[in-house]
């Protein structure tokens, strides 16, 4: 096995030193959980272990989508970067008639997958413990393999309005300023609340590049601004065992392929914004199982925004792949996007080709 970068080295040194005072302090190992999902064959199960001063509970409820009004205060968004990993922990979860073990990796997170649980479509509850007596139930969305569409959706510049290209202003956003203050993009939620009217049995997922530290002030977020509930595929920043930074383009490609592996029968609306990596994310996707994409919707930025994202003033077309032979939609905000959408369906019967 290859010695890890010497990054990741510092990261987890600092970490041993960190976990080492807090334990002598008197802190303990807590859960917190994510929303989860899968099929009626076989589910995925989201955790983190952390370190807490609080001592552990029994039968808690994570930040999903039954949240209790109380979490909904304000917060300071470096808040959520305080955190203490617990690394190496077991972590013990059941659905239904499955049970499984993992162990927290590096940075306290747990992935684990569950085979054999018995239980049919909608929403589920899994069940999550650790030695030390704390217990957490965390919600799992188990998609009807009857469901022909599913959506994907950006959050950064999609449904939230983050500047993120402009690196001093999204740290700003991201560090700084109460979570309350976050503007969602105009028609979005609108947008994709028409599509689950059409199926209420439709998944949403939120695909992004943000840590999963920012998931409960996401979850708050979409929950304000009357977006549907569905699990977040987030990913953690910082080194990692071959470089200083992850690649957050690779972790959307490789959680694409993974929902058309767990999905196989599924067709994908792709929601992004062509500020950064979408179109390329999305296109090369599309190119590759084009059977697997009933269109790609792309929110427009300003040129300005164009020029601090990409160094271009216009955005670049040819970079969502001319040859992508399903519909590629461009507009400004959900309401444009969802009225080229309806019409690029009602003109594609399925079967057929865009």
């Amino acid at each position: 096995m290859a010695r890890p970068h010497i990054a990741a080295q510092l990261e987890d040194s600092v970490r041993r030193r960190m976990s080492s005072s807090l334990r002598r302090r008197g802190w303990h190992e807590r859960l917190f959980g994510y929303t989860g999902y899968g099929t009626p064959d076989r589910v995925r199960v989201f955790a983190r272990v952390l370190l807490s001063r609080h001592e552990p509970e029994e039968s808690r409820t994570a930040l999903t989508h039954a949240q209790d009004s109380l979490l909904d205060i304000a917060q300071r968004g470096w808040r959520l970067f305080l955190t203490a990993p617990a690394v190496g922990v077991t972590v013990h979860v059941r659905l239904g008639q499955a049970q499984a073990s993992a162990r927290s990796d590096r940075g306290g997170y747990v992935d684990v997958e569950l085979h054999g649980h018995g239980l049919g479509p909608g929403w589920q509850e899994a069940h999550l413990d650790l030695g030390n007596g704390d217990s957490l139930t965390v919600s799992v969305m188990i998609v009807d393999p009857a469901v022909g569409v599913g959506l994907v959706s950006d959050i950064d510049d999609t449904v939230m309005v983050t500047h993120l290209p402009r690196m001093f202003i999204a740290g700003w956003n991201t560090f700084v300023r109460s979570e309350q203050v976050r503007q969602a993009v105009p028609g979005m939620s609108a947008m994709y609340r028409a599509l689950l009217g059409e199926d209420p049995r439709m998944p949403v997922f939120y695909l992004s590049t943000g840590a999963w530290n920012t998931a409960p002030a996401l979850t708050r977020f979409l929950r304000r601004h009357d977006f549907p509930v569905g699990p977040m595929l987030l990913t953690d920043w910082g080194p990692t065992n071959t470089g200083w930074f992850r690649s957050g383009q690779e972790h959307k490609e490789a959680e694409l392929r993974r929902l058309r592996e767990d999905f196989p029968g599924m067709r994908w609306i792709l929601v992004g914004d062509d500020g950064q990596h979408d179109p390329v994310i999305y296109g090369q996707f599309a190119q590759e199982h084009p059977e697997a994409v009933e269109a790609i919707c792309l929110r427009e930025l300003t040129p300005a925004e164009q020029v601090l994202s990409s160094g271009l003033p216009v955005a670049t077309d040819e970079l969502l792949g001319k040859r992508v032979q399903v519909p590629m939609l461009k507009a400004s905000n959900g309401f444009g996007l969802h009225q080229l959408l309806v019409g690029a369906r009602n003109r594609t019967r399925p079967g057929e080709k865009a």
